[in-house]
Parts: C-alpha cells; structure tokens; sequence
C-alpha cells in the first residue's frame, strides 16, 4: 500500500507551498492571506525511487473566527488518524503559537512519527530562531524554506526513512481489485455483504461505520477478485468531524491499490461535490471506473425517462470523461447487483485491451485525412503513423506527428473518442501522446 503523508499546521505557515513542490505542482493557491486554501488538496511525491501520497490538509478549514482553531484541531486529529506519517508545519518569522502548542499537544498523543518542519528559514540568522520549538516537545526542528526549496532534499530523506515499510494485507497478484468508493451512507458495505452473502462488514444507518479498508477475496459465480470496501469515514464518538475530509482521506487508499472503483451515488440525494470529489481521485490516478446509483428502490418514479435524466445528469457533471457505465441498483433488495459484478469485470478486461498497429493505422490514418489538426501560424501539422505503447496501466497511443507542439488538447480527445468508438475501452481511461516523428 502506499504511504499517505499529512501537512498540518496553522493557517499561513506555507503548507500549500510545501505541497506544491513536493508534488512538482502550482495546484494549490498560495497567498499570504491565511486560509487561502480551499481546495481538497493531494498528489504524489516522487524521491530516490520511492513514492508516496500528501495531502494538504489547510483546504478543509472554514474560515470564520469561532469555528477556525476548532477545524484546525478536528483536521489534526483526523490526519493523524489516517496518515502514516505528519509534517508538522510552524513559521519560524512569528515563533510558537497558541495554536501550535494545541495541535503539538495533539500531535504527541498519537503514536506516528512526526516530524516539526521550522518554514520560513530564508537565511542563517533565522536557524538560531528555531531552538524555541523544542518546547513543543516533538524533537528536533527541521528548518526549510518552502519558498526557496532550501533544506527541503534533507526533509524528504527523513520521510522516506521514517515512513513505515509499504504494507498491507498478502494479495496475490494477478486478481483484479475492486474497490467500493462513494461518500458516507452511499451503500457502500451493504453493496459488499450483498455480494458475499454474509454480514461481512457492520452496516448501521450511521454514515461512515466502516473503520478500515477490508480486502475480501469474491471466488464464485465464474468471478474471483478482492473487493476493497473504503470508506470508513468515522466512528460513533465521532460525530462532530468533517465527514468530507474523512471519507476523501480514507477514499485514497483504497482507490490507489485498485484495478476498478465502483464509485456508488444515493438515488435520493442525486450526484453531489463531494461525489465529484471521489470521481477526480479516480481520474488523477487514472482508475477504471464503473457508477452505480445505488437505493434504485426508493425513487417514486422509476420509467426509463427518469433513467435517462439521471444519467444525462451523471455523464455532464462529469465530463470529458463520459465512457463509463452506469447501473441503475439496489444493495438492499439486491437488484442488479450481478451485473455491476459482471461490468466491473468487463471493465477490467477492456484495460488491458491491445489495439494491434497495422488495424490501427488503418482505422485511424483515414480519419486524421479527412479531419486534420488545425493548422497554426500558416503550419500545417500531419500525423502519419501511429502504435499502442506496450505494457503500460491504462491504454497508451502515440501519434508520430511533424509539429507535436502544435497538437492541441481539443484534437488530442478528438483521437480519443475516435479509438473509443471503434475499439471497446468502455469505462476505462486512455492517454493519447503526440510526439515527433
């Protein structure tokens, strides 16, 4: 399993600018206004051969003064929960903090490895500035300037070494994983145990009863792959945390280790952010993906109109990606539920498809004829040969273009739609390059 490390701290002591360059990424805001951060923020971290997952955990705070410190502190305790390791993040230009000595106490309950990050260290003078943080009794402070990058290569040596050794559960490979994603109370343990035919999980109408992701082996009816059940968005005693930033942390696991996520929508309350939140998880880490719109038994009206609405509804919240299936379900009465087995399946299959290179010049050639890229500044681009890369995650093309710089994005899912209407890749991403010929 991958490792999932957290940055915590106060509102403004750069964890959005510490985020983006370990993840070589501008996708966070930096400002210097506090609590500029408002998107769910995570990427990969790639350092001498190893990788792991950070989230930026400042995008879940809301900002408003009574309720501010009270988020930070319920974020702290939910990251600490979830994540294999924390950077702590503390600005040496304004020393320790209420605040600070709130989250380290926190911090020093949990048994994970911590590690306090000192940011702002832009020169010399300001080390001698850090000695006043071992008296939140976290150890030594490790002094950075995420601005400048300076400091930050020693920081992730002491990550690497420190995160625990990638673990989990003996799966053999080979076997397709199928993880079970959607926000709480979606369905998602009731899909599981009506697919195993036992009360494998905890079900209770308490949204986010699930504590862990549950690996179970499915070896029956023709199938056999491990379902993954996530969720686990909190606990009873939990009741006043951030279900969002819950479910998004325990989401990421388990999307990370799977073939196909079955993302699971509740027919009574319609797609949502947070459901849209699920589906960019999947796509960024370029997942299969199968939907199902699961208490189908509840909706009043039913008829194929309905259907229809609500899967037109779907496909343009989610777009450009829209190849996908959608099935139309009930966990509880166990209504098609087979077939979202039999899809996630087919879905699986159609990832690993191979187009062979001759078939898919000869298709695709005379389509780039009659519909050319756009020429730009007076140049006319031709694209004269293409191949299906070998053994990658996801279905790969490489076009052979003379001006790949020239291919914009618009005609690139031109191609794309293109091989999806003459090959079979249905709910499956595809990335298409354009490189020099």
């Amino acid at each position: 399993m991958a490792n999932l490390v957290a940055i915590v701290g106060r509102p403004n002591v750069g964890k959005s600018t510490l985020f983006n360059r370990l993840t070589q990424s501008r996708r966070a805001i930096v400002s210097d206004e506090a609590g500029t951060t408002r998107d769910r923020q995570y990427g990969k971290c790639q350092w001498n051969g190893g990788e792991f997952s950070v989230v930026d955990t400042g995008g879940w705070v809301v900002n408003s003064d009574d309720i501010f410190e009270d988020a930070i502190r319920k974020q702290v305790t939910i990251a600490t929960e979830e994540a294999d390791l924390v950077l702590f993040m503390v600005d040496i230009t304004t020393g320790v903090t209420d605040l600070d000595q709130d989250v380290a106490a926190i911090l020093r309950r949990s048994k994970l490895p911590i590690i306090l990050v000192a940011n702002k260290a832009d020169n010399n003078r300001q080390l001698y500035d850090s000695y006043e943080f071992y008296s939140l009794g976290l150890g030594d402070p490790h002094c950075i300037s995420s601005a400048t990058g300076s400091g930050t290569g020693d920081l992730l040596d002491l990550v690497m070494e420190k995160l625990p050794a990638a673990s989990g559960e003996i799966i053999e490979d080979g076997i397709p994983r199928f993880a079970v994603v959607g926000r709480p109370n979606a369905g998602k343990s009731s899909l599981i145990n009506s697919f195993i035919g036992e009360e494998r999980n905890i079900v209770t109408e308490i949204a986010g009863t699930t504590r862990d992701s549950i690996y179970t082996r499915f070896n029956k009816f023709g199938f056999d792959f491990y379902l993954v059940d996530t969720a686990g968005i909190r606990r009873k005693n939990k009741v006043t945390e951030d279900l969002e930033f819950y479910s998004v942390m325990r989401s990421i696991r388990a999307i990370e280790n799977s073939d196909v996520c079955i993302l699971m929508i509740d027919a009574t309350r319609g797609i949502e952010a947070q459901d849209l939140n699920i589906f960019q998880l999947i796509q960024k880490n370029n997942k299969s993906m199968v939907v199902v719109v699961n208490k189908w038994d509840l909706v009043e009206k039913k008829d194929s109109k309905v259907m229809k609405t609500f899967e037109d509804a779907i496909r343009s919240r989610m777009a450009p990606f829209v190849d996908f299936p959608i099935i139309f379900a009930s966990a509880l009465t166990k209504q098609r539920i087979f077939k979202v087995l039999e899809m996630a399946q087919q879905v699986y299959t159609n990832r690993k498809a191979r187009v062979g290179t001759s078939k898919l010049n000869e298709v695709m050639l005379p389509i780039i004829e009659a519909f050319p890229p756009p020429s730009i500044k007076g140049k006319y681009i031709k694209i004269k040969y293409c191949t299906q890369l070998p053994n990658t995650q996801i279905p790969s093309f490489v076009f052979y273009a003379n001006l790949p710089q020239y291919v914009k994005e618009p005609y690139k899912r031109f191609l794309e739609n293109k091989i999806r209407e003459n090959w079979s890749m249905h709910g499956c991403p595809i990335n298409v390059f354009i490189r020099q010929k």
